[in-house]
């Protein structure tokens, strides 16, 4: 571990429901804390994270950094949120210039998915491999590319936009507009909306899997279709990346062996001959988030 990570900083989770904060230090998480995302605007949730930032570093004044992860596309510069569809108000949000004017310090900002690339990949599943992919798989689909311990985020800061990959031109609509984007036929949602309709009736995700698992034909054929859909997107990632390993998480990945059964057999059928598939759970459940953001503003400061 690099100097740098041995010193301390502080990570911000920000999702929909919750804000998860904590102290990394030494590649250990401390003083983990969650409050409710406020949903009056991005104000209040900037009003939130900074008390809470205040209150660890009033705890652990050797913290002096900090990084914020959020769901949702950057700018470039990594200084604004474009959009996080699951935060009320919160759209072109200029979150960097917002916390520093609150806390008169450098705050690093990440994509979620992407901070929980790095966590997973330093202090996870991928630990002490040289490349991995991260995906998560919840909600919608996320992704996260770390080469050489660093994240690969391309010319325009969308390097990992999984979910946004086509893989049924004419397809279901996603949530960014994008017809038969991957997390359109694959993620939680998209599985549930196909079992509610394959069984005339409101199924949860959850519910469809456990269905599956109990050998309902239509909910195991909703799954299944799901899971050949992610397990040849990693397929074709192997071919494109080559990566050592691909990581997966999120709530969806949660249900255990049946999810990951289902992937990998389609990676490996999809792969070919090229090259193995080496797909691992990730490790670090609720707090990836949290750790990936400490990680970043580590990272960004060395």
């Amino acid at each position: 571990m690099t100097q740098a990570a041995e010193q301390a900083s502080i990570g911000v989770d920000v999702g929909g429901t919750k804000i998860a904060t904590g102290v990394l230090r030494g590649g250990e998480l401390h003083d983990r804390h969650v409050q409710p995302t406020p949903e009056t605007g991005w104000e209040a949730v900037l009003d939130a994270i900074a008390a809470q930032v205040r209150t660890l570093q009033a705890r652990h004044p050797d913290a002096a950094r900090v990084g914020v992860g959020v769901p949702g596309p950057l700018n470039v510069e990594r200084t604004r949120v474009k959009f996080a569809p699951n935060i009320y108000g919160f759209t072109d949000v200029p979150l960097v210039a917002g916390l520093q004017e609150r806390l008169g310090q450098r705050v690093v900002l990440e994509n979620d998915a992407k901070a929980a690339a790095l966590a997973e990949a330093h202090l996870g599943a991928a630990r002490g491999t040289g490349s991995s992919v991260y995906v998560t798989v919840s909600t919608g689909i996320g992704a996260g590319i770390v080469l050489n311990g660093r994240l690969w985020r391309g010319r325009h800061g969308i390097a990992g936009e999984l979910g946004h990959v086509t893989v049924m031109p004419g397809g279901p609509v996603s949530g960014a507009g994008l017809d038969g984007a991957l997390e359109a036929v694959a993620s939680g949602t998209a599985i549930a909306r196909d079992a509610s309709y394959a069984l005339n009736r409101e199924v949860s995700t959850a519910e469809a899997f456990a269905l599956a698992a109990q050998g309902e034909p239509a909910a195991r054929r909703v799954v299944t279709q799901a899971l050949k859909h992610i397990g040849v997107a990693l397929a074709d990632l192997q071919k494109l990346l080559d990566p050592e390993v691909f990581v997966i998480g999120g709530g969806v990945a949660s249900v255990g062996e049946l999810f990951f059964q289902g992937v990998r057999a389609a990676a490996e059928e999809y792969a070919g001959p090229f090259a193995p598939v080496t797909i691992r759970p990730a490790q670090l459940g609720t707090n990836a988030g949290v750790i990936g953001a400490a990680l970043a503003a580590q990272q960004e400061e060395a």
